[in-house]
């Protein structure tokens, strides 16, 4: 965290387990003579579907100098992350945003 002047005030850091997207999606190659590489491929990615934002605590936070930040507001810092919500198969090359 930085101050209004761009100086570093603090760095915090936590352990904290996020939801990610992962899985096998059914993809498919065939023979074509219409496409250039004589196949037609579709391809299906697990991506995020939804996002959901929370907001998490890091409980580590240190001073510009490495000490251990404690007994004030500056020893926790609160942050906003989007992790996956709900995840599906999309074409490749496909996103939701």
């Amino acid at each position: 965290e930085f101050d209004e002047l761009g100086r570093l005030q603090r760095t915090c850091n936590g352990e904290v387990a996020v939801n990610k997207c992962e899985g096998a999606c059914s993809s498919q190659v065939q023979p074509s003579v219409i496409t250039p590489t004589g196949f037609l491929k579709e391809c299906y990615c697990c991506r995020e579907s939804f996002l959901r934002e929370r907001i998490i605590t890091l409980t580590n936070c240190f001073d510009p100098d490495g000490g251990r930040l404690r007994g004030s507001d500056s020893e926790t810092m609160n942050v906003k992350l989007r992790e996956p919500a709900e995840c599906r198969c999309f074409k490749c090359g496909e996103f939701s945003r």
